[in-house]
């Protein structure tokens, strides 16, 4: 059984956390596979936008540590012994931590979205959770450290205070609350969050890839630059996408009352 489902609809990749059995809890086998689907995105033109969810009613319960130490029972895992030696940094790579693909991410939550899953989710770009959904960082109550990016993200997400509440208190949220304080962005009824995130991503890859990939980059890029240094690369960005043919096709399906023909040059 694949432990991550990769399919691909029209311009949106879909990946979905595949061990409903375990709460979708996330091994190294499934951190691979999302480097390697997130690599495919990055060099395909036709991929305009990935949306990342969980099987059957959760998104993840976070890291399966039984699982990541080679436990006999974990379905479907594959021997990444050439892998750790290739990419020491795979598992940073699939929670998302580093080398995130230029287009666009969209979680879809449902149930649990805690620990890791909320780690995979601060990786993300927009996000959407069924009504019932939980997140949370409970590593503090354990002794562990969120060291996925979380103690670094989530300050720049939300407010300190708040970052530093659900930090060292290890307590979880209810989406209501998570919506209230930016951690995500939209709460839809239960077991809806999927089709909501697709089309939000139906939206944006109907949009200019160039014009969205630019301004993707300039946003995660930009957080933690002053305000100059910010404009600096929003400049270079705008002037590259004004200079595409793309930037004049647009104007013109606009002004002849047609869908645009975006050919990314």
């Amino acid at each position: 059984m694949a432990q991550v489902l990769v399919e691909r609809d029209g311009a949106v990749m879909q990946l979905t956390l595949n061990r409903p059995k375990r709460l979708n809890a996330i091994t190294s086998t499934m951190l691979a596979t999302i480097v390697d689907a997130c690599a495919e995105a990055a060099v395909d033109d036709d991929i305009r936008c990935i949306v990342i969810t969980g099987a059957e009613g959760n998104f993840s319960a976070g890291a399966d540590l039984r699982a990541m130490a080679g436990d006999p029972d974990d379905e479907g895992a594959a021997d990444l012994a050439q892998r750790r030696i290739t990419d020491s940094r795979y598992v940073e790579r699939g929670f998302l931590k580093i080398g995130r693909p230029p287009k666009p991410i969209i979680a879809a939550v449902e149930g649990v979205c805690i620990a890791g899953g909320t780690e995979i989710l601060l990786g993300t770009d927009i996000r959407v959770a069924g009504r019932s959904a939980r997140f949370g960082l409970s590593e503090a109550r354990w002794s562990l450290y969120p060291n996925m990016g979380s103690p670094v993200r989530l300050p720049r997400q939300i407010s300190y205070t708040r970052a530093a509440e659900i930090l060292l208190t290890g307590r979880h949220l209810h989406a209501e609350e998570a919506e209230r304080i930016g951690l995500i962005g939209r709460v839809v009824e239960d077991g809806e969050a999927l089709t909501t995130a697709r089309e939000i991503a139906d939206q944006i890859s109907a949009n200019g890839p160039l014009a969205v990939e630019a301004i993707l980059a300039t946003i995660r890029e930009s957080s933690g630059l002053t305000e100059d240094e910010g404009f600096a690369r929003e400049l270079d960005r705008s002037r590259a996408v004004f200079a595409s043919e793309d930037a004049k096709e647009g104007p013109r399906a606009f002004a002849e009352k047609r869908a645009p023909n975006f050919q990314r040059r």
